[in-house]
């Protein structure tokens, strides 16, 4: 009998219910290979027919159940409940033919139990093993004897029965073991990635919130700015080179205003059920020359590496800083050309941002951007950090890489049909 482990929801009793079909029919096999050689093998006479048409019964009844699960979306534990009732049932008929409770084989009807106890809710657990107590106590009492005469052959064979029942129980509580410490494992493992995704969105809300309310606070710094630039530009009698110095500054201080203004414009865009849709090359290169603004210094590339038509992209405001964050990061690094190459096919969508600096250092490629770094010159050492947490949000996921021929590469690879 196959072994399962719980399930927790409609979709994990599916996946039982399917490994149980799929593991019956080498059982069924197995038990039709011994019903035809054992009267041979061992000297027995089986009244082969009546448990032929036992295992061909079970057999049409579990290929009509396993092409309607394969047609399912989900299942109840229920079904599973009602399967292995049938699995007690259909042993116990061929325990009926061949011994009834005087054939030491009766020990498997043991299995469907132990498969209940791990994936069935309690009162069907209780239900499957009520049933299998029930059916050993009625084969004590309702049997076809096995017609042996010979009492010392009577004991092998009961010797040879007890052997392969001792087999089959070490197997399935081998299994059952490996089974559930395999899951506990696997549950930790989640339990403590949950641990660590939550730490750091706490961590990145909280980073936002300071944010927001310092993007609040710059309104009016920023006003005063931009007033008092503007009374200089006025005054004809500065220099030519510093009225170009007052023009960047006021262009500067418009940039820092429009990423202000912009956090209220993208907070709405994220409440909104349906966010703006753009071609994700034009959106990719007007992100670029917006970056170039505040990076006039800088020289980029955008490469786009298919032909075609390219697809759809949902115009997400997280998605635009954690690309923000990765130009800054490769300028910072190398402030010469940078290489952003756009590439998609039908499942993902990849952006990768190339620089020709020193590339990154070991402690950030192991680390991956799972936490923030410490403090560095030019940087706080948490850029990586809100990128990766901002992708993996999207349902994305953020690849560092050192090319052999030099230089850092960061790629984001996004699932096009999942993008926000």
């Amino acid at each position: 009998m196959p072994i399962l482990y719980h399930a927790a929801d409609s979709k994990e009793y599916l996946v039982n219910l399917r490994r149980l079909f799929a593991l019956r029919w080498a059982m069924l096999a197995l038990m039709a290979l011994t019903v035809l050689i054992a009267p041979g093998l061992l000297d027995l006479v089986l009244p082969q027919p009546a448990m032929l048409a036992i295992l061909a019964v079970a057999a049409v009844l579990n290929a009509l159940g396993h092409r309607h699960a394969g047609r399912q979306q989900s299942a109840t534990a229920h079904e599973l409940f009602s399967q292995l009732l049938l699995d007690i049932c259909t042993l116990s008929a061929l325990l009926f033919f061949s011994g009834g409770a005087t054939n030491p084989l009766v020990s498997l009807l043991l299995p469907p139990v132990a498969i209940a106890a791990l994936g069935l809710p309690r009162h069907l657990v209780i239900l499957v093993g009520g049933a299998a107590i029930l059916a050993y106590s009625l084969l004590m009492l309702f049997y076809l004897p096995l017609p042996i005469t010979d009492v010392s052959r009577a004991t092998q064979l009961h010797l040879i029965g007890m052997w392969l029942t001792f087999t089959v129980s070490a197997i399935l509580i081998g299994w059952i073991i490996l089974r559930m410490s395999q899951l506990i494992r696997d549950r930790d493992a989640e339990l403590a990635a949950a641990r660590e995704q939550a730490l750091r969105d706490e961590r990145v809300t909280a980073m936002g919130t300071l944010a927001a309310g310092a993007a609040h606070e710059l309104g009016t710094p920023l006003a005063t700015m931009s007033l008092i630039v503007g009374e200089l530009a006025n005054d004809r009698q500065l220099p030519e080179a510093v009225r170009e110095d007052l023009g960047l500054l006021r262009q500067q201080i418009a940039a820092c205003k429009d990423i202000v203004g912009g956090l209220a414009r993208r907070a709405d865009a994220t409440r909104n059920d349906t966010p703006e849709q753009q071609a994700c090359d034009r959106w990719l290169d007007r992100l670029r020359q917006k970056w170039h603004a505040l990076r006039p210094q800088t020289t980029s590339k955008l490469i786009v590496d298919r032909d075609g038509p390219a697809p759809q992209i949902a115009i997400d405001p997280r998605l635009e800083q954690a690309l923000l964050n990765l130009f800054n990061n490769a300028a910072n690094a190398c402030p010469q050309t940078l290489e952003i190459t756009l590439s998609w096919d039908r499942q993902a969508l990849s952006i990768a941002i190339r620089d020709r600096g020193p590339g990154f250092p070991p402690a950030v490629l192991a680390l991956g951007g799972r936490q923030e770094l410490p403090a560095h010159e030019g940087g706080s050492g948490v850029g990586l950090m809100l990128t990766a947490t901002a992708i993996g949000q999207l349902g994305g996921r953020l690849e560092l890489s050192n090319p052999d021929d030099g230089g850092a590469l960061a790629r984001i690879v996004l699932p096009i049909a999942e993008n926000p």
